[in-house]
């Protein structure tokens, strides 16, 4: 019999996260985790420093709900010093309990029942679970496989009236391609002489390769006028533990996302704050990134060049996707299992991404983690 708590379920048909599940198999199987974007590798020590010190210095209670001023004055000097963009500290940044906390209080705040909301798959899996906890329905869109690009016709037919925001993230997880300057003309083309929202998940903003440019929403007038930007301190400083994030958007929007802010988690954590507003003076804190991970990224393709996989362009993020259609037929859930099994690694399939599980024979490879890491991780793999 159906207990009367699951009849009540907002979300029946969701259970634990792909990443909780990997994660308790590669701890059961002792495996290298390339699975999860999170860093097996300490911060700086000044950053926790920084923590101690604002701990000692009392700063232990509740933040103002925004925002410490002087974190929301280093953002808004960052993003005009790398984007050419004011925003007022005071009514166009708010500081978050994290990305995550970020998507949902503006998917919240700004989608009502019965709108639609357009995003891509395959995708960051709690888009949709959030649009649907509103009421709405999420309008997913095959990026393509040849290439996992946007086909922006399919986005524009599949506009309606009904149509309300449309996410976009770039660097894209998990695919790992960044906008082009072609998207982003076509972005502004479909949402002109509409009042769609953008939603831009930008936690991955400072790691891109090749010299390549990160195109954020503030960057262009036109499209930074109906977005709200969502990024992650997390990301950017190697602690994806402390749970600190950003938030800018026009005043009219942004006034909307800190009424659900406030009754969701009222402020971010106090201590870390004062941190990251010492951080952010020094800007190699933030531009050093792209680099770093380059050599890291580079460092998994050398040592998997003799393996069996076929790696996927990485154009930014913390990820490559890896092809095995070339060697083996299984699921891309069962080669997963065997992989953790066998060769005591831990990777996500692609299908973990798309609402109806399509399995392009791909897996996800984090390089987020240290050289010993990669390197082992990429021996056992050319092993299969």
């Amino acid at each position: 019999m159906q207990s009367a708590t699951q009849a009540r379920s907002k979300l029946p048909d969701v259970g634990t996260t792909i990443f909780t599940v990997i994660g308790q198999l590669a701890a059961q199987h002792d495996a290298l985790n390339l699975s999860q974007g999170a860093p097996n590798f300490a911060p700086d020590p000044k950053l926790v420093d920084g923590v101690a010190q604002a701990m000692r210095s009392g700063h232990n209670q509740y933040s103002p709900m925004a925002g410490i001023a002087t974190l929301r004055e280093a953002l808004a000097e960052k993003v005009e010093t790398l984007y050419g963009v004011r925003y007022d500290p005071a009514s166009e940044v708010t500081v978050i309990a994290s990305a995550s906390e970020g998507l949902y209080s503006t998917i919240s705040a700004l989608v009502h029942p019965g709108d639609e909301v357009i995003y891509f798959e395959p995708s960051f899996d709690s888009y949709a679970p959030i649009v649907r906890l509103q009421g709405a329905t999420p309008v997913p869109i095959k990026l393509s496989l040849a290439d996992f690009r946007v086909n922006w016709d399919e986005v524009a037919a599949a506009i309606t009236p009904k149509t309300r925001m449309i996410i976009v993230n770039t660097p894209h997880n998990p695919t790992a391609t960044i906008f082009s300057d072609a998207d982003i003309e076509r972005l502004k083309a479909v949402t002109r002489g509409t009042d769609i929202v953008i939603l831009s998940d930008e936690v991955y903003e400072h790691v891109v390769f090749d010299g390549a440019k990160h195109h954020s929403m503030a960057c262009h007038a036109e499209l930074a006028e109906r977005s709200v930007i969502v990024s992650s301190f997390g990301k950017s400083y190697h602690v994806t533990g402390w749970r600190v994030g950003y938030c800018l958007a026009p005043a009219a929007l942004m006034d909307e996302i800190r009424k659900v802010h406030q009754f969701m988690v009222f402020s971010a954590d106090t201590p870390m704050q004062y941190a990251f507003a010492d951080a952010l003076a020094d800007r190699d804190s933030y531009l050093g990134l792209s680099a770093f991970y380059q050599q890291k990224r580079d460092l998994l393709a050398r040592a998997l060049r003799e393996s069996r996989f076929e790696l996927l362009p990485s154009e930014g993020s913390f990820f490559m996707l890896a092809r095995f259609r070339g060697f083996s037929d299984e699921s891309d859930s069962d080669f997963v299992l065997r992989l953790i099994r066998d060769a005591r690694v831990a990777t996500i399939p692609l299908s973990a991404f798309y609402t109806d599980g399509t399995d392009s024979g791909l897996i996800r490879l984090s390089f987020s983690k240290d050289d010993a890491t990669l390197l082992e991780g990429a021996r056992r793999l050319c092993e299969i």
